[in-house]
């Protein structure tokens, strides 16, 4: 029987965001299933939208014999401390190890992982992976469309596949893909020539939205090139906030032969490269979007949704910052609701006041985010939670969620969701858990950039980006970058980058 070692370990890394992930953060999970250890993962990794989850159900109907390890995610931060990272690597690279002869090993990894200690987190996992299983074994990974892939990482696996949607809906799909090439190099025995291509500019989160162009044809064109001699090729447009080197969108393909290979990644990279001018948009300042967004409900039958998306939970933010609902007040909106506000002791203070109860509270702006504070304020507790229940939408995919003591908070005509933990509001289940309903507001802000559209379009008459103080500039070349790779353009049309003397 064809055994396959699988594990996952998972990270997207902020390194200007102002929280770094600890091993608890992985134990967890935020956002991701808690952590799965043994035969655990094979029971928790199942039916729902991440990459293993599609990689087992792929394994067992090949009649694999997999040999699971440990499969965790925490929510993006700041570095990965190094205690979490060697004592979740540790297990991972010792499972392995000891799991006996195998016949491949597939990792359900992010990309954009950096620790305390190693600016690449996944190169530094697939060498120590390689190391034990030695050349011949195959070794393919699935990775997240905001990976950093660095050389290191292309080296170390025989195939690293990454997924295509940004609202990230196929991310079990991607695990499949990953069974299917690992299928095919069991099959026909044969290693597949590598081509690899950094981009020279950073594009910002916002504008790589496969719901849009220019990314949704690029990923056509990508779609399009893929056949028997190039079985796997993959856009990543990375993730612009990780201060090292190989921080850059990249293009990487897998061919029959080499000349396959190298045509299909520089296709693909000179499609990206002639739409630089088009990875740009309209962002909103707090008061613009917020009174955009009253004049479009005054017609609208559907709710204006605006992405906060500089305190995006999903990109390092701590999902805390006050600078959206100040506008919503300031400007008296009504029939309005925004989260989630990551802040326990908020949470705890509205559960010890009892719903109907009026409370005075310092609520967010704990996380030190220039140009953010606390909203000091009185609010009625409207409804209280105890954080848990499903999230069903296309991004989570029926995760079950843990937020923690909840509460939906009122000021003025204002809600506000207020939880925890933190995680990214990208289902409307995540308003409806404490009494929301999403599609009977005027105006929803969700902290969020792009996931959250997967779940709210379809209830959405008008979508607006607004940039308050938050840890994920829009503007990528506002950050303030030390260690690129020098001359990549900061934003698309942007500064290039230049060292600093040392």
């Amino acid at each position: 029987m064809t055994r396959i070692a699988v594990g996952g370990f998972l990270h997207e890394t902020n390194t200007f965001a102002p929280t770094k992930a600890t091993y608890a953060d992985f134990q967890h999970g935020g956002g991701w299933p808690a952590m799965a250890q043994g035969a655990d993962v094979l029971k928790v990794m199942r039916g729902i939208n991440v990459g293993i989850a599609g990689f087992v159900d792929a394994a067992e109907a090949n009649g694999w014999k997999l040999v699971p390890t440990i499969a965790c995610g925490a929510s993006p931060s700041a570095h990965v401390t190094e205690d979490a990272f060697e004592r979740i690597v540790k297990v991972m690279v010792d499972g392995i190890a000891s799991a006996g002869a195998l016949d491949g090993v597939y990792l359900d990894l992010h990309g954009a992982m950096v620790t305390e200690h190693f600016d690449d987190g996944e190169g530094e996992i697939l060498a120590r992976v390689r190391r034990v299983i030695g050349s011949d074994v195959p070794l393919v990974a699935s990775l997240d469309l905001h990976a950093n892939v660095t050389p290191e990482m292309i080296e170390h696996a025989d195939a690293l596949i990454a997924y295509r949607t940004y609202p990230h809906v196929d991310m079990a799909d991607t695990g499949r893909a990953a069974a299917e090439h690992l299928a095919l190099m069991l099959k026909t025995k044969q290693r597949f020539a590598k081509a690899f291509r950094q981009l020279p500019f950073l594009i910002p989160i916002s504008w790589q939205c496969t719901n849009d162009q220019p990314t949704k044809g690029i990923y056509q064109k990508v779609a399009a090139l893929e056949g028997d001699a190039v079985p796997t090729i993959s856009f990543a447009p990375g993730f612009p906030a990780a201060d090292f080197e190989h921080c850059a969108p990249s293009v990487f393909a897998y061919g029959r032969s080499q000349g396959d290979a190298d045509a299909a990644a520089d296709a693909i990279a000179s499609l990206v490269a002639g739409h630089e001018d088009d990875f740009d948009g309209k962002i909103y300042s707090p008061d613009e979007g917020v009174l955009v967004a009253m004049e479009l409900a005054r017609h609208a039958r559907k709710p204006i949704v605006i992405a906060d998306t500089q305190d995006n939970p999903g990109a390092g933010g701590d999902s805390d910052t006050t600078g959206m609902l100040r506008a919503l007040v300031r400007n008296r909106a009504t029939r309005a609701a925004t989260g989630a506000i990551y802040d326990p002791d908020s949470a705890r203070a509205a559960h010890q006041a009892g719903v109907g109860a009026s409370v005075t509270l310092s609520l967010g702006g704990k996380s030190g985010i220039p140009g953010d504070a606390p909203y000091t304020e009185t609010f009625v507790v409207e409804r209280l939670s105890d954080g848990r229940f499903i999230a069903p939408g296309p991004y989570y995919g029926g995760r079950e969620m843990e937020m923690g003591p909840s509460a939906c908070l009122r000021i003025g005509d204002v809600r506000v969701v207020v939880s925890s933990h933190k995680a990214q509001l990208a289902d409307q289940a995540m308003y409806r858990y404490v009494g929301i309903e999403p599609t009977e507001q005027a105006i929803l802000v969700n902290k969020s950039s792009v996931h959250f559209r997967a779940d709210f379009e379809p209830i959405a008459e008008r979508l607006l980006i607004c940039a308050a103080p938050g840890a994920m500039p829009a503007d990528t070349a506002a950050l303030p970058w030390t260690r690129l790779r020098p001359g990549i353009r900061m934003r698309p049309n942007g500064p290039a980058f230049t060292p600093r003397d040392k």
